[in-house]
């Protein structure tokens, strides 16, 4: 068995295996194949959706569930599923929104306003620590817009140099009772940029899943690439 080939278990990326909770996450994917077959949800699994289908992003409230991407794969019962808000309603997308379709600056949109005021205060968002840090973040997304639009679509993450584990770091998406698609945590910004070109499919890390989706069968058409027909 090649490191090369199980990148998790190289020495180099054996502290990013548990600060991304992979044992965890291994014994979570043994107990669901137990409870619910060779079929059972798999934790940082990639799957396959359509960015126009992705119209709501999970929303924990007051009292919800923090359900990030240390849960990927669990089986969560109950209504987190209906803990949602329409995407356009976050200021990131909105601000990705304003730039690529209406042309509007990036330091003339809410979501860098927000970022160079955080920055004046002291604080640190995205691990940017001046103005120039910020716009040099938005710039990059330029480039990205730029490079999606030419390929067509969104590289899945063993595409990548970066490459640790299945889709871990990739756009998270719960699964909800009937299949309702929500994002949630990062990644945001490639989600708009897809969402923006329209692209037929993106991968993405599979999250929470509830299980009425699973008795359902929901997931299987998820795991099907439009490129694997």
């Amino acid at each position: 068995m090649a490191f090369a080939d199980h990148p998790t278990l190289h020495p180099l990326n054996l502290r990013r295996s548990i600060e991304a909770h992979v044992p965890r996450k291994a014994m979570r994917d043994w107990w669901n194949r137990v409870l619910y077959g060779p079929d059972a949800p798999r934790s940082d699994e990639c799957i396959y959706v359509r960015p126009r289908d992705v119209n709501f992003h999970y929303t924990r409230g007051k009292e919800g569930r923090s359900l990030r991407r240390q849960q990927s794969g669990r089986i969560v019962d109950g209504d987190w599923d209906l803990q949602r808000q329409r995407v356009e309603s976050y200021i990131k997308y909105d601000s990705c929104r304003m730039h690529f379709i209406d042309g509007v600056p990036w330091e003339q949109t809410p979501q860098v306003q927000e970022m160079i005021r955080q920055v004046a205060e002291g604080r640190t968002p995205d691990a940017c620590t001046s103005r120039e840090d910020v716009m040099a973040r938005y710039a990059g997304l330029d480039r990205v817009f730029d490079e999606v639009q030419r390929l067509g679509r969104l590289l899945t993450r063993a595409e990548m140099p970066e490459y640790f584990r299945r889709e871990h770091g990739g756009i998270l998406i719960h699964v909800g009772r009937d299949g309702t698609l929500l994002r949630a945590s990062g990644g945001i910004h490639r989600f708009a940029i897809a969402k923006i070109l329209d692209l037929p499919e993106i991968p993405a890390q599979l999250g929470v899943v509830h299980p009425q989706a699973i008795y359902m069968n929901l997931l299987a058409p998820l795991r099907k690439s439009i490129h694997d027909s």
